[in-house]
């Protein structure tokens, strides 16, 4: 184990256990270094990891302290290294985003106020009459968080988010087939949305695991195992 990771795992178990706790200032320096047997330069690097995990925070003029270890923020921090995965990774994925897409939107159904109901409404139709494909995929996108902010918790929300991110990396809508293939997500959008409508939880469940599906479909047929090029968001699939 290098002195890196030496510092890190001592950070993260002090924290994990207990030991420091959310929003206290951790030790000085000179104090950890001791007590982990590392050097300055190995505690700073370490800090920075942590810190990009969203588990600590610098503050300048200040000093260093443990983040409010808000799950959603824990989780969100996921993005780092799915965000890697290439499509066969993804794809496996996909697995659990259709049970917890299925979630949400029976949840939704059940909690969902007159006044969500039209905004979720509104971006269906909003997707229905755009032709940029970048705005599709913005709606798109705010559609299914809101379903996930309706039905889920902040920590659900954010993980499906960070599901939703690696997604749009593939631009399925900008393919020959796309505009067929925007028709059917958008019809898929508008069953989902009645569904909730409807109060209706098995429908809604159903619905959004047959369009998380369907989509894992297009990326099998249409997508190439392996990106060439970093890929943009502008008219990907959700």
């Amino acid at each position: 184990m290098s002195a890196v990771d030496k510092a890190f795992h001592g950070l993260r178990h002090m924290i994990a256990m207990g030991r420091l706790s959310a929003g206290e200032r951790i030790p000085p320096e000179g104090e950890l270094c001791k007590e982990l047997g590392v050097s300055r330069g190995s505690l700073r690097e370490a800090v920075r990891m942590l810190a990009a995990l969203g588990v600590i925070e610098p503050r300048h003029g200040s000093g260093t302290y443990v983040s409010a270890l808000r799950p959603e923020d824990v989780i969100g921090s996921l993005s780092l290294t799915l965000e890697l995965l290439p499509l066969p990774g993804l794809l496996e994925v996909y697995e659990m985003r259709r049970v917890l897409e299925s979630h949400v939107a029976a949840k939704a159904a059940a909690r969902a106020t007159p006044e969500e109901i039209r905004t979720l409404f509104s971006l269906v139709e909003s997707m229905e009459a755009t032709g940029d494909p970048a705005e599709s995929s913005e709606l798109d996108h705010r559609f299914h968080a809101e379903i996930a902010r309706i039905g889920g918790t902040p920590t659900l929300a954010a993980l499906l988010s960070v599901f939703r991110a690696r997604s749009r990396k593939y631009q399925v809508f900008t393919l020959p087939e796309g505009p067929e293939l925007r028709r059917k997500s958008d019809q898929d959008h508008r069953v989902l949305a009645t569904a909730i409508a409807d109060r209706d939880p098995g429908a809604a469940a159903g619905a959004a695991e047959a369009h998380i599906a369907q989509t894992e479909r297009w990326l099998r047929a249409f997508m190439p195992p392996v990106e060439e090029e970093p890929a943009v968001e502008e008219g990907a699939a959700d």
